[in-house]
């Protein structure tokens, strides 16, 4: 039998990587919330795209697709696979997000039922609201260990 799974290795470069994924899935709805919330406030034209930056302390930004094809250019073109699901991103159905750590960045992309505008929806709250309470639990998350991670 083929196993397909490619696990990131278990080292400091990577931890931040494996945490991003275990919050994100955590809270796949509240992040779905968000990511339509934001892409409603800055128009439907808008190619901004929501980012975690996990220094100094995890916090949400706002990235340009501008800033992210320069970021490309820089890096011999590693994040052309990032810009073809950004061509192709459809907010109503998807989630997009850009996570930045340790030097490195990480493409974060699911589908989920229900989709991001029931999920705004659902969560009934304000931007504002929504953002902060994330950020607390990014913080909280990322200063707890996790058994099996590297100190």
């Amino acid at each position: 039998m083929i196993e397909f799974i490619n696990p990131v290795p278990n080292n400091p470069e990577n931890q931040w990587r494996s945490r991003l994924d275990s919050f994100v899935k955590e809270h796949q709805i509240e992040l779905a919330a968000l990511s339509w919330g934001l892409y409603q406030e800055w128009g439907e034209n808008s190619q901004d795209i929501l980012g975690i930056d996990l220094k100094p302390t995890p916090h949400f930004i706002r990235s340009s697709r501008d800033s992210v094809e320069k970021l490309n250019e820089k890096v011999e073109q590693k994040l052309k696979e990032i810009l073809g699901i950004l061509d192709g991103y459809k907010p109503q159905e998807e989630v997009v997000i850009i996570g930045i750590g340790e030097g490195q960045v990480k493409l974060i992309y699911f589908k989920l039922t229900p989709a991001p505008p029931d999920c705004f929806t659902e969560i009934q709250k304000d931007l504002d609201s929504l953002i902060s309470d994330l950020e607390e639990k990014m913080l909280e998350y990322f200063q707890i260990p996790i058994e099996g991670e590297l100190s």
